[in-house]
């Protein structure tokens, strides 16, 4: 029975396993180069015989089971399989086969893009051009492997994500020209860090603008597939990113991503004396404890309120979502006070874009950004989580819950403490 499934649906079987896993950008690229290649041989073969697995017709031969072929990338060697065909009436033997050799570079080049274009005919015609300038896949073949890719793509913006606890959860907006002609619009995207440490792109989502009803549907989308509610949710300022995260996981921490925060007061004071302000603003963000970081935040206020009042004023403002992360352990704060991952994400997606002048539409561009990931995560680390911290994150979470019980209670409300990550706090 084995043998009569098709060895592309096996590797695709395989590559889905990579995604619900840790993100493995090797064995990612691997599978994929592998895919291509028994995609377009078994679509060679559907030509040749005229008819596709199962189908019935009048035979012009038949599958005759497969054979090992190997092929070397930089990711290491690719196996793939290779369909044999017998009672033919002259012996066949596969063109796709014969012009693979040599176009190792071409077929890597395919996989990253494969997820950012849909792949345009030229592309799928430029890798399997033989040695005689001509393409051997004929066009129907070729649309057959562009739509599986876009399928791929599907799949995987729509797995399940209950067996992967996040801890740290990071949304953030980039303005991408979704639709030809038309003003940019934002492209939501939400990434994790899970509780084995792995860091996974979780959702890419368009959205008209982004306001609070586009960042709640991408929030309830991540709970419809499983994501439970995380213990630290970073974002940057925008009123509508803050409304979904405080309505959908009330109960989880808010971060403001203290990168933007820091860009917003750095317009508000003179460049000459930026190094100084910056400094007293860091002796506070970046405390051991939120109340070292109150008491920072109170020196800041002393020595700059009549000098720079408007850095003052953008400093107080949500200053105890800027500390939420002094909350969680030591060794974690550096990778969840910002939204720097989805920050590199996003600046090479548009380092793409401008070689790609018209990868524009909005499935052209989801794609892109999940092209951009497969290459900058090959300098991602995960992060290293001990069994304490998991502890000290468990009894956090306990604590998170008395806070929200005592917050929402229906009586003495008044004299219920304010949780530092409402967005109307401040000190």
């Amino acid at each position: 029975m084995t043998a009569r499934v098709p060895a592309s649906d096996r590797t695709r079987k395989q590559i889905a396993d990579v995604l619900s896993g840790d993100f493995d950008k090797s064995a990612l690229l691997r599978n994929a180069v592998r895919l291509i290649i028994e995609e377009a041989l078994e679509a060679e073969v559907m030509d040749v015989l005229g008819r596709g697995y199962y189908e019935r017709g009048e035979p012009a031969g038949y599958r005759n089971g497969n054979r090992l072929g190997r092929l070397k990338t930089a990711e290491g060697v690719v196996e793939y399989a290779v369909p044999q065909v017998t009672g033919t009436a002259t012996p066949w033997a596969s063109e796709v086969k014969q012009a693979l050799s040599g176009r190792t570079e071409g077929l890597e080049r395919l996989v990253v893009e494969m997820y950012a274009r849909g792949l345009s005919m030229r592309d799928i015609e430029a890798a399997f051009t033989g040695a005689d300038g001509r393409c051997v896949l004929t066009k129907s073949a070729a649309s057959q492997v562009t739509e599986r890719l876009w399928e791929d793509y599907l799949a995987f913006a729509g797995r399940d994500l209950t067996q992967h606890p996040i801890l740290y959860l990071f949304l953030d907006g980039v303005a991408e020209r979704l639709h030809l002609g038309q003003p940019r619009e934002p492209v939501l995207a939400a990434w994790g860090i899970a509780a084995s440490g792995a860091k996974l792109l979780l959702g890419l989502y368009s959205a008209s603008k982004e306001d609070t009803a586009s960042a709640r549907e991408c929030l309830r989308d991540l709970k419809a597939r499983g994501m439970n509610e995380p213990i630290l949710i970073a974002t940057d300022g925008a009123p509508g990113l803050i409304r979904a995260v405080e309505e959908v996981f009330p109960q989880s921490l808010r971060q403001r991503c203290l990168a933007h925060k820091l860009r917003n007061l750095g317009a508000k004071v003179p460049e000459e004396r930026w190094r100084e302000v910056k400094a007293h603003a860091l002796a506070a963000y970046q405390a051991l404890s939120p109340l070292a970081a109150r008491a920072a935040a109170e020196e800041f206020r002393r020595r700059y309120a009549r000098e720079f009042p408007s850095a003052v004023a953008c400093f107080e403002d949500d200053f105890e979502a800027c500390i939420a992360h002094l909350r969680l352990p030591i060794a974690h704060r550096k990778a969840i006070r910002t939204t720097n991952l989805l920050e590199r994400l996003f600046g090479e997606e548009r380092r793409r874009t401008k070689t790609i002048p018209h990868a524009f539409g909005e499935r052209a561009v989801l794609k892109l950004m999940f092209a951009a990931l497969a290459r900058a995560s090959q300098s991602w680390r995960r992060l290293v989580i001990s069994e304490f911290e998991l502890k000290q994150i468990e009894e956090l979470k306990t604590e998170l819950h008395t806070e929200f019980r005592q917050r929402t209670a229906p009586v003495a409300s008044s004299t219920a403490p304010r949780l530092h990550f409402s967005s109307n706090n401040k000190t």
